[in-house]
């Protein structure tokens, strides 16, 4: 080519000669589907590749492919969620929140940490029990039962301790935070945390220390919220599977967790935290959520602010709370939302009040696997309920996840991969294989994918003709549609069932039944209003599980490996 000897005109002249030069790799071209170009032109692409794309590459590396965890250095690429603008002078003030009265300390540690954080923050407000008490309570709960359920990776004892003295102090000058003034909580381990270890559950990171306060801590720390510990992140932030082992059910503890806000759900459900920050990229709220039985809101994308969180995609991300039940949901909703300075995709949102809808006034939708008791209940109070379909053409979803996730978290990772510490990844079969093959994904066809997800959004806008709707919370489509339109789901429990070939009768040991209740970006409110109002009349997500205490005639299987404590993890 140089010579001008190689050219449209005299190619096949000098064709043999060049391929010594530049061997054609057909594979390459056959994996990008590019297998279209002659072998002219797929010289002229691979010197064309060497002389110009490979120092671009190069350099771009050198500049913020270093580091992992996609930190720092923002893609100015930013979806925005919402269907409609908003003014952000519009935003409403925090949602009234109800009030229970008569609350009474109960006598039993055990029955105090089932209590919702509303019920809570009325102990603390009446000073019928101190946060520093509380903290206590929790604290022992993380220690007995966190290594039986592989859950805890860092209990924060003396971070705990400091913030519930002082927000006994606080109270004790007649300064109340709110609902979340001396409450307990846990943050999946992909938040960092100044002078704590922030592993993302991954044995490449577990010694890893941030000097970043993450924004949702920000906001919480400023609600008063105590934080007892780092629960655990997949590895990652994939699946269940961590640096110190597998995070397993407190319903039935022979069952792992599924998703990478494992220690979140899981805590959460076996009281041992009263709620929990996870994350999701797609399904890790969801799935574990629905799992192990609690109640949680994937919020819309963008409500939450996600400086100083790992990130798998920038444009898929969310944060939200793992809770006893939706009001607990809502107020902590209300606590971390809101427009992040350092997060280009965090917005102001427009939300309603949930405990102030009028749900007489809704049309909710219910497609074929949707909780009939959930469609009678709400039906009871009023709700218009119409059958629904989510209609849209898009078929391609699943894909659209896979090379949007695939794509951004390699990006963040570049480094790992390419030192090869993919080789000691916990599950080979997960991130390892999944970013290599997304090294061979082309920028025109990841470009492609995000043009398919905005005809899929629009196609889900055009045909949202109801307020919500009441689906699956866990079928895979329906996560991937979600995620990618990025709409708020709450996950609620509904009941019970028997576990598959129980060792005995006696068991304890259930499998939770949920559901999903589904709203348009920026309708979390709407949501979590269904939600409450369902919970308001039932009693499922007041129920405890049995974690280790399973019933005569049944044993524990696979026996957990212990915690590792904060000062045992900066040791290694």
């Amino acid at each position: 080519q140089d010579s001008g000897k190689l050219g449209p005109k005299n190619c096949g002249e000098h064709l043999e000669q060049a391929k010594n030069d530049f061997p054609v790799c057909k594979c390459g071209f056959d994996m990008l589907d590019a297998g279209f170009f002659n072998d002219c032109k797929k010289l002229e692409i691979q010197k064309g590749a060497k002389d110009f794309n490979l120092p671009v590459i190069r350099s771009n590396r050198k500049l913020v492919g270093n580091v992992n965890g996609g930190l720092h250095n923002l893609s100015p690429l930013v979806f925005n969620s919402a269907w409609k603008s908003q003014d952000a002078k519009q935003i409403t003030g925090k949602f009234n929140y109800p009030v229970s009265s008569g609350i009474q300390r109960p006598k039993n540690d055990e029955d105090i940490a089932f209590m919702s954080i509303l019920e809570l923050g009325q102990l603390v407000k009446a000073k019928l029990i101190t946060s520093e008490e509380l903290t206590a309570i929790f604290l022992n709960r993380l220690k007995r039962y966190g290594p039986v359920l592989e859950s805890v990776i860092t209990i924060t004892e003396e971070l705990a301790y400091k913030q519930a003295k002082e927000a006994d102090q606080l109270l004790a000058e007649g300064r109340y935070l709110g609902p979340l003034h001396g409450i307990p909580y846990g943050l999946k381990d992909i938040i960092a945390v100044p002078n704590y270890p922030t592993t993302w559950g991954s044995k490449s990171f577990k010694d890893q220390v941030l000097d970043v306060e993450a924004w949702v801590y920000k906001r919480l720390k400023s609600a008063g919220a105590v934080l007892v510990a780092k629960l655990v992140s997949g590895s990652l932030a994939y699946d269940d599977i961590w640096f110190g082992g597998r995070t397993r059910n407190p319903w039935n503890i022979e069952e792992f967790s599924t998703g990478s806000s494992a220690g979140p759900a899981s805590c959460t459900s076996a009281g041992i935290v009263p709620f929990a920050i996870g994350s999701e990229t797609v399904g890790s709220i969801t799935y574990p959520a629905s799992r192990c039985g609690v109640t949680a809101l994937r919020p819309t994308f963008g409500a939450v602010g996600r400086t100083g969180v790992m990130s798998i995609s920038e444009s898929l991300d969310k944060l939200g709370p793992l809770c006893r039940s939706a009001a607990d949901c809502a107020v902590v909703l209300d606590a971390i939302r809101g427009k992040d300075p350092d997060d280009l995709s965090s917005r102001d949102i427009m939300l309603g009040d949930p405990f102030s809808v009028d749900i007489t006034k809704l049309t909710v939708g219910y497609l074929e696997d949707a909780d009939k008791e959930v469609v009678d209940v709400l039906k009871s109070k009023g709700v218009n309920m119409v059958p629904f379909n989510p209609d849209y053409t898009v078929d391609s979803a699943q894909g659209i996840v896979s090379f949007t996730m695939d794509v951004d978290m390699l990006a963040h990772f570049d480094e790992w991969q390419r030192s090869n510490r993919d080789d000691e990844f916990e599950a080979q079969d997960q991130w390892p294989l999944e970013l290599r093959r997304a090294r061979v994904i082309s920028a025109v066809d990841y470009i492609q994918a995000q043009r398919s997800r905005s005809k899929l959004i629009q196609e889900v806008k055009e045909n949202f003709k109801v307020d919500a709707f009441i689906g699956d919370a866990s079928d895979w489509e329906k996560v991937c549609v979600g995620n990618l339109v990025g709409m708020p789901i709450v996950v609620l429990p509904t009941g019970f069932k028997k576990i598959p070939n129980a060792p005995s009768d006696d068991t304890r040991r259930k499998t939770t039944i949920t559901t999903g209740i589904y709203a348009p970006p920026d309708h979390d409110h709407v949501a979590l209003a269904l939600a409450v109002t369902y919970q308001s009349v039932t009693n499922h997500h007041k129920q405890r599980p049995p974690a280790d205490n399973i019933g005569p005639n049944d044993s524990i299987p696979n026996p957990p490996i212990s915690i590792v404590h904060a000062r045992q993890l900066r040791g290694y």
